[in-house]
């Protein structure tokens, strides 16, 4: 029976996904005598917690039942009061957990000041993996310090993501390009090179016409500041954009962005391109939990070279356009040897549609 509440829980969470960072989301379920009296999620940033929305729906029910969440409640003050506290007050008799809050400022403290306080208190480690891959921004972040960065692509089966000559029209399809705004959705931020912006005119926006917690913050790689004042980009901007450039940009083109209030960084990297370490500090300093890098063959591989991107996804379509002349998902120098080769681990297939379908994996 727990196994039916933990997963209305879980499904409660996900309707907080997009809405709350830098928070997790989290869902919750009070149970009395085998019924559920009340309910909740994390909805927003800056509001009610899973927990209080819960007890507040189960009112005098919450007095000797039980408490399924899918991340062991707070016990610091934060934006809102500790959970623990509501929870205690509540009268609640037991607190079944699926993880334990990877935040520092709680780290087990939560389920320790419950047990303090005479509460049952139990773990569910067959859900951990699920309930950790729903916040898995939130967990990579608390236990790194670091924006989960993903690199996306789409590409041919032969790893193409060009051709020579003609770009007009898609690889993949408009089911694989939906699937994608609902994973940029998911996204803090977005990155992209200036070669992309110049070749597209593209927005890079979150067009999947779900609610945000905050603005899909859009990062430009463009060591010498070409980007143009009249691309969309620029044309578009409402406090989301972010110009990275190194230190030989002529200062007023770094003007010229500064006085429609584009933030621009400046981040000296190797060979006089811009150093996405300082990018992803930049972000972590900010609290934007996940990156979403979404560019050409070079930015792709420098990302991957210089060890700042944590996993790929990757839309494949049934077709082929070999030849040396077409792009591939990762250019520059890449590796010298089969040895050297990246490597990944815990891959995931995503059917998409038809015969596409997205890979998923953790780089090594």
């Amino acid at each position: 029976m727990s196994d039916q509440f933990l997963r209305e829980a879980l499904a409660l969470a996900r309707q907080g996904l997009g809405r709350t960072s830098p928070n997790p989301a989290v869902g919750a379920v009070i149970v009395r005598d085998g019924r559920i009296t009340g309910s909740g999620f994390h909805a927003w940033a800056d509001q009610r917690h899973a927990e209080v929305v819960a007890l507040s729906e189960a009112g005098g029910n919450a007095r000797g039942a039980t408490l399924y969440v899918t991340l062991e409640p707070c016990c610091h003050q934060g934006r809102t009061g500790p959970c623990t506290e509501a929870v205690i007050e509540a009268g609640i008799a037991k607190v079944v957990a699926i993880t334990e809050d990877p935040n520092p400022l709680v780290a087990g403290q939560g389920l320790s000041r419950l047990r303090e306080a005479g509460i049952e208190v139990e773990l569910a480690p067959e859900f951990a993996a699920e309930a950790e891959a729903l916040n898995a921004p939130f967990f990579h972040f608390m236990r790194t310090g670091k924006p989960l960065v993903t690199l996306k692509a789409a590409l041919t089966l032969d790893g193409k993501i060009a051709a020579p000559d003609d770009n007009s029209g898609w690889i993949t399809s408009a089911q694989a390009r939906a699937h994608v705004q609902q994973v940029r959705h998911l996204s803090d931020a977005i990155l992209t090179g200036i070669n992309t912006v110049l070749a597209d005119d593209c927005l890079l926006t979150d067009r999947s016409g779900l609610e945000r917690s905050r603005p899909l913050l859009r990062i430009v790689l463009d060591s010498q500041l070409r980007l143009p004042l009249e691309s969309r980009m620029v044309q578009s901007f409402a406090d989301d954009l972010l110009v990275v450039c190194t230190s030989v940009a002529r200062p007023e083109r770094r003007k010229a962005l500064e006085e429609r209030g584009i933030a621009v960084l400046a981040a000296d990297g190797p060979e006089g391109r811009t150093d996405m370490h300082a990018v992803v500090k930049y972000l972590a300093e900010r609290k934007y939990l996940s990156l979403m890098i979404e560019a050409g063959s070079k930015v792709n591989w420098a990302a991957l070279e210089c060890g700042v991107a944590d996993r790929i996804f990757f839309y494949y379509a049934p077709k082929i356009l070999g030849g040396t002349q077409s792009l591939p998902v990762a250019g520059g120098r890449g590796k010298r040897s089969r040895g050297e080769a990246i490597q990944l681990k815990n891959i995931r297939l995503h059917p998409i549609a038809g015969e596409e379908f997205a890979v998923e994996g953790w780089i090594a």
